[in-house]
């Protein structure tokens, strides 16, 4: 006890000293920042492991086009990762206690649908991240049958009929590169193909089973709306998005009375807005308008209610509006947190919904829509975690190296001063086209709370921030982007409670390759990298995309560049091709089964940047895909970035 009283005194003695030391040149703020520190150096925040961070369960609800209240029971249909797996569970939406409804020890399972009369259910399963998603169908007797087998096929729900016998399913088991939809039967799954396509993204099929809302994307910046009157002899796709210039479409839904079509538009702004197409007429008007994207407008189960999901500014804000009164429905008493995921029950009495935040992970809440109480069915974070002792997230732009504003998302470690600066990392989200938002992200959690301050940057090329943000970084990646990347560490370093000579970077995917590009094109920027299966050879990546990209390769292709004909620029940007470039201390963490980012990527990276005699450490998972699905492999990935960044920076 002795020798604790004696260490105190000494870490309050040091921080006397430094406070004293800044009076003459500081200012309030700091002074009285660093007064903050003293006393948080005798009662240091606790420092929480990565498993305990995991441990904290992650919560989804079904496909918006699905059932989620059980038609018996009125369970709410659940997915969930409590074993460290996910898999699907009931709920009761009294108590929140659950059932488990399929226990996979390997692949993540995900809830997708109720049946509409009893209390079978369909999900969705992958082989081990491969993205070969199956969909399933499990009895009321626990059996369960693949509706979609067969090696290399990919398969995803596409909603119930209006008259509830049957489903669609959109398949590639006739040729990889497209998606058909067929309709089964939901009493003996027998099926029948309702549409045969030819390559284009299949946005939504209208609950009479009559239309199909389909996107061809021509570039990046341009798409249209195809419509298919199946009714008709010949089923032709319809262009109903005719303009002039590169504006970008895609459908949200059709509505509960199959008359509308609602789409998303960027035409005549910078921003995403929601119309609507009369199907019979072709009238159009404006079916939700903000200051931001648009990110998703569609209307309950009996069309009472539309719900709108606007991006403002890395936070998702929904409303629900009661389209009798034409007011917005509130609900009493909620959490801070973003909304989203609202699901009905059958006479539209109640909602489910999720409610998340950057210090309270997604947690399933119901509602009573007359009243507006709510309450919350879970309580997601571990409960050895105190929230307190998480931080917030908080936008903040700089002007990088052109005087362009670039936003990004700053979390700042506890007790971080002047007197006691914080090292740092800059998190690059993946994409390209990505974007960082607000809300409770563990590992981002797990490295602030170790005392590394976090940067999400949204440089130039992000989504949510207008289209011409979006498309400054078309065919200049590895270079405008990056320049964003280094200019954010001055940024940065002009912060007093910021270490400036230990800065990192860190990402994944996209993310990951800029990683790479920075430890190798701009060495002595960052002190460490952390490369989360990011590409490192743009020649080999865009050549071998998995053939169920066919309907966004030409999108790709227009933004990246065609490997055809851009293959020397395409070198001159990958990482691999300049490793002998990378002297700071890198890590690398990949899945065997990555169908996007083959795992040679990595492979051979380490092995060239460990030529240079530079430390590399690499963590390959054998049972992991783009993104790490088991809560084990998680964990045993925040503890490596930890673990490398506590020896190298």
């Amino acid at each position: 006890m002795e020798d604790g009283i004696m260490k105190k005194l000494l870490i309050l003695g040091t921080s006397l000293l430094a406070l004293t030391s800044m009076v003459g040149c500081a200012s309030t703020a700091e002074i009285g920042e660093t007064a903050s520190a003293v006393m948080e150096a005798i009662t240091p925040a606790p420092r929480y492991s990565a498993e305990a961070f995991f441990m904290t369960t992650s919560y989804g609800l079904p496909n918006s086009s699905g059932y989620t209240f059980g038609p018996k029971t009125g369970d709410i249909l659940i997915t969930a990762d409590e074993t460290g797996v996910f898999n699907a569970y009931r709920m009761d939406p009294d108590t929140g206690a659950k059932t488990a409804l399929t226990a996979s020890t390997t692949s993540a399972v995900r809830a997708l649908t109720w049946f509409p009369n009893d209390e079978r259910l369909l999900y969705t399963q992958d082989g081990g991240g491969d993205e070969l998603n199956h969909v399933f169908v499990r009895a009321e007797d626990g059996t369960t049958r693949d509706l979609t087998p067969g090696e290399n096929v990919k398969a995803s729900f596409g909603g119930w009929t209006d008259d509830e016998t049957g489903f669609f399913i959109m398949t590639n088991e006739r040729d990889g590169k497209s998606f058909d939809i067929y309709q089964y039967d939901a009493d003996d799954y027998s099926r029948i193909l309702l549409y045969q396509n030819d390559g284009l993204q299949i946005d939504a099929v209208s609950g009479n089973g009559r239309y199909v809302a389909m996107t061809k994307n021509r570039t990046s910046a341009d798409s249209d709306i195809y419509l298919v009157d199946l009714s008709t002899a010949d089923a032709t796709p319809e262009l109903i998005t005719a303009h002039e210039g590169n504006v970008a479409h895609s459908a949200y839904g059709f509505s509960r009375d199959n008359r509308t079509l609602y789409y998303a538009t960027n035409e005549g702004g910078e921003f995403t807005r929601a119309a609507s197409y009369n199907i019979a007429s072709g009238a159009r008007g404006d079916a939700y308008r903000a200051d931001w994207d648009v990110n998703y407008v569609g209307e309950s189960p009996s069309g009472r209610y539309m719900i709108a999901i606007v991006n403002a500014d890395a936070s998702s804000e929904l409303t629900l509006t009661d389209t009798n009164t034409g007011e917005a429905v509130v609900l009493n008493d909620l959490p801070d947190g973003q909304l989203r995921n609202i699901r009905f029950n059958a006479d539209e009495s109640e909602i489910a919904f999720i409610v998340n935040g950057d210090r309270s992970p997604s947690n399933i809440h119901v509602a009573d829509l007359s009243s507006g109480n709510q309450k919350a069915l879970t309580s997601a974070l571990n409960p050895e975690i105190d929230a307190d002792q998480l931080v917030d997230g908080e936008v903040v732009r700089f002007a990088s190296y052109d005087g362009l504003d670039i936003p990004g998302i700053l979390y700042r470690p506890k007790g971080s001063t002047a007197a006691t600066p914080a090292p740092a990392l800059v998190w690059v989200h993946g994409g390209p086209g990505g974007q960082s938002r607000l809300g409770y992200n563990p590992a981002i959690q797990h490295l602030v709370n170790h005392g590394y301050a976090v940067y999400a940057i949204n440089n130039r090329g992000s989504s949510g921030y207008g289209k011409t943000f979006f498309h400054l970084d078309d065919k200049k990646h590895g270079d405008v982007d990056l320049k964003d990347v280094v200019a954010s560490k001055d940024f940065l370093a002009d912060k007093h409670w910021i270490d400036g000579d230990r800065v990192g970077i860190i990402g994944g995917s996209y993310g990951g390759y800029m990683v790479a590009a920075a430890l190798a094109f701009e060495p002595e920027v960052f002190d460490v990298g952390i490369n989360i299966f990011g590409v490192t050879n743009w020649v080999r990546t865009l050549e071998s995309i998995p053939p169920w990209w066919e309907a966004f390769r030409e999108a790709l292709y227009d933004e990246m560049g065609d490997p055809a004909t851009d293959a020397v620029r395409h070198r001159a940007i990958s990482p691999l091709f300049h490793a002998e470039n990378i002297v700071k201390p890198l890590l690398v963490v990949q899945g065997a089964n990555d169908p996007r980012v083959l795992q040679v990527e990595s492979d051979e990276l380490v092995e060239a940047v460990r030529k240079n005699g530079v430390p590399v450490e690499y963590v390959l998972f054998p049972d992991e895909g783009h993104g790490f699905a088991k809560r084990e492999n998680r964990v045993s990935a925040s503890n490596a970035y930890v673990e490398f960044l506590d020896e190298h920076l």
